[in-house]
């Protein structure tokens, strides 16, 4: 099989925004408890934070985690997770139904972003809670002193603020899961007052505002067009958020889900500019797809109701499902001209590329490695390349290129970077590569993932499914040639020599 990528250093989609390479924490499972905080592990710090965890989110240079949720933030009061630990009340927590030991709040996550070398995005809480509590949370973070929240972050032994910029909205406002769901009117309201009002304590912060839950809810479109038009002069950015599965294990169609990601992306950027030229606004909306991922391993799996970070969507991931979660960072890519933030769901144990055992080690999991590699690489401006493969069709899908690819030009070090799947289940391909305006550029490596089964897996002590050297390939003027194997994830790096 034979494909062929163009690129050229003129055919710009947009800066690439460090924050498309985000994550998220919520008070979920053992996402806060065992998983980043673990006082008393042998890996733990003074502080209770886990070492070895600290050491993978490093490595995989995450700017931005969301925090505290997800649907956690619609019930939580702020104020149960600051102040003397040992005075701080246990709730029961009614999105997840488990209890909450209110062990690890604000300050605690922002040490910890500190030390993990990376930035909060804060979520309010707009479902049992309002705008009035939303400022206050700004004020106790933000504000310097004088004031009655910054003076009780000062009174809890914080004395700098802490400046945090990004603040989420709420979350998933029109789910009927959510609690103190809401129509996209009471919702506008709502966000549009807290946004106000949080940006009159601090006038640099930016605000997310809720999307529809799911482009597969009823209200998706109408939501967005509804609470846009109410909070436009006060937001930012609106977030998206999606999951796909396999249940049906059909690894062809597995691997075209993020074609329906492509449409998703592409509708809200519609419905965003329909609003701004309703609006006659030069203001634009960007878009925060601050929850993504693939999901569907642990859905369903007991646990024991009200008790303290059980077990919870606890997925292990296969080799299928890191080259989907390729397939997506390369959409996600591809609108770098309008997503400017993405959080994948979640960092630790939860849906996550990194999983630890409470008391033990930690290992990662395989879509550990295209997300290391992607927001290790993709810097500088994401390229539009033109591309030719040959097709399939599948069960939910057709015209499925074999090649998913796209391309980023760093001009600051003269570096082009090619991040590429092939789809094909059983057939190698030969990429040909056109280099143009990319005179004297070198191959400076090649790496791929693949020569898996689709349903490997990584596990404590056995890592197997990694990233691997190839050989570089020639570069002949501007043109050069790779061999992509049958499900594979390759990178490959040029530099100007």
């Amino acid at each position: 099989m034979k494909a062929k990528i163009t690129l050229a250093a003129e055919m710009k989609i947009g800066s690439i925004d460090r924050r498309m390479f985000g994550s998220f924490i919520e008070h979920l499972g053992r996402a806060v408890y065992g998983g980043i905080y673990e006082p008393g592990h042998p890996l733990a710090d003074e502080e209770g934070f886990r070492k070895d965890v600290i050491e993978l989110i490093n490595e995989l240079d995450v700017p931005i985690v969301r925090y505290p949720g997800g649907n956690f933030v619609s019930g939580y009061n702020w104020e149960d997770g600051v102040g003397p630990v040992d005075q701080r009340p246990p709730r029961l927590e009614l999105a997840w139904g488990v209890t909450e030991p209110n062990k690890f709040g604000t300050n605690e996550f922002m040490r910890w972003c500190q030390k993990a070398k990376t930035s909060p995005m804060m979520a309010v809480n707009l479902g049992t809670r309002g705008p009035d509590e939303a400022r206050a949370l700004v004020e106790y973070c933000n504000h310097k002193n004088n004031s009655k929240y910054s003076d009780m972050r000062i009174a809890h032994g914080y004395k700098d603020p802490w400046n945090v910029k990004l603040w989420c909205l709420g979350n998933e406002m029109d789910g009927p899961w959510q609690m103190c769901a809401k129509t996209a009117t009471e919702y506008g309201r709502t966000a549009n007052e807290a946004a106000k009002l949080m940006k009159w304590v601090d006038g640099s912060i930016e605000t997310v505002l809720c999307g529809s839950s799911s482009r597969y809810m009823n209200t998706f479109g109408d939501w967005e067009a509804t609470a846009l038009d109410i909070a436009y002069d006060n937001i930012d950015y609106i977030s998206l958020h999606q999951y796909y599965d396999n249940h049906s294990r059909d690894t062809k169609t597995f691997l075209a889900k993020n074609l329906d990601l492509d449409d998703f992306i592409y509708s809200v950027i519609c419905v965003c500019d329909f609003v701004k030229a309703k609006k006659r606004s030069k203001k634009q909306i960007n878009l925060s797809f601050d929850e993504w991922n693939v999901w569907y391993h642990s859905n369903g799996a007991p646990f024991e109701r009200w008790s303290t970070a059980p077990d919870q969507l606890e997925d292990i991931y296969n080799f299928e499902d890191a080259l989907v979660v390729a397939c997506m960072l390369i959409t996600l890519l591809r609108h770098a001209d309008r997503v400017k933030i993405a959080c994948l769901a979640q960092l630790v144990n939860v849906i996550a590329p990194i999983f630890t055992k409470t008391g033990g080690g930690a290992f990662r999991q395989t879509t550990f490695y295209p997300f290391r590699e992607m927001s290790k690489y993709a810097r500088g401006d994401a390229l539009r390349p033109i591309i030719t493969s040959p097709k399939y069709d599948c069960k939910d899908y057709t015209d499925v290129p074999y090649l998913e690819a796209i391309a980023t030009y760093d001009e600051e070090n003269d570096e082009v970077a090619i991040f590429a799947v092939n789809r094909s289940t059983d057939e190698k391909m030969e990429l040909d590569i056109s280099l143009l305006g990319f005179e004297g550029y070198r191959a400076v490596e090649f790496e791929s993932m693949d020569g898996y089964d689709v349903y490997k897996e990584n596990t404590f002590g056995d890592e197997g499914v990694t990233m691997h050297q190839n050989p570089l390939p020639k570069v002949d003027g501007s043109s050069a040639v790779a061999e992509l194997q049958p499900l594979s994830f390759n990178v490959l790096r040029f530099k100007k020599a």
